[in-house]
């Protein structure tokens, strides 16, 4: 990405289309740059999620994926190249595998509440998800990396487990828990 902005509005993109890093330009309603757009977006609320109190072994584990999806926003914005490596779907699976070996076994569905960053969390999780279908959509019609699409997924898992390890965080000592939904099932079974 040789060229580094040096102008914000440059007012080509009035006409509806917008320039991709290989200077060629594309529609802005085309599967890639939907796909840049939720990769953006989700970077913004993990941006948000950031600003919450926190582990720092979790604020570090953020802060590597932002970067990450920079990458992967890059290697969106310029079909067929990799930023993007296979390392960091790996890092994403050690990273599940420690946050989710404290936590207690689910029995129930939870609902995306209980404190501010893990609320934030799941709103990540959620956003993480239609990323993924984003690219999912790109790779059906243009040839993509597996990476990506690998990324997203995973993404979206760890942020549901973090969401889960800032419920129990709390800054006073205490530890807090997760929102159960309360189905008609467990309400029979109590």
């Amino acid at each position: 990405m040789a060229n580094r902005l040096t102008q914000i509005a440059t007012r080509t993109g009035d006409g509806g289309t917008t320039g991709l890093g290989d200077n060629s330009r594309v529609s802005k309603n085309s599967l890639r740059v939907h796909a840049m757009g939720d990769v953006d977006e989700l970077n913004c609320h993990i941006g948000v999620l950031l600003c919450e109190a926190m582990p720092e072994g979790v604020r570090a584990v953020l802060v590597e994926i932002q970067h990450q999806l920079f990458n992967l926003g890059g290697e969106l914005s310029i079909p067929g190249f990799e930023l993007l490596k296979a390392e960091a779907v790996l890092t994403l699976d050690e990273a599940l595998a420690t946050y989710n070996a404290d936590l207690p076994r689910l029995q129930e569905f939870i609902l995306p509440a209980g404190s501010r960053a893990a609320a934030l969390a799941h709103v990540c999780r959620t956003v993480a998800r239609r990323a993924e279908r984003a690219v999912v959509a790109l790779g059906n019609e243009e040839a993509l990396k597996e990476t990506p699409r690998q990324y997203l997924n995973r993404l979206s898992d760890l942020m549901f487990v973090l969401a889960r390890v800032l419920n129990r965080y709390r800054t006073d000592g205490t530890v807090g828990d997760d929102v159960y939904w309360k189905s008609e099932r467990m309400a029979r079974a109590g």
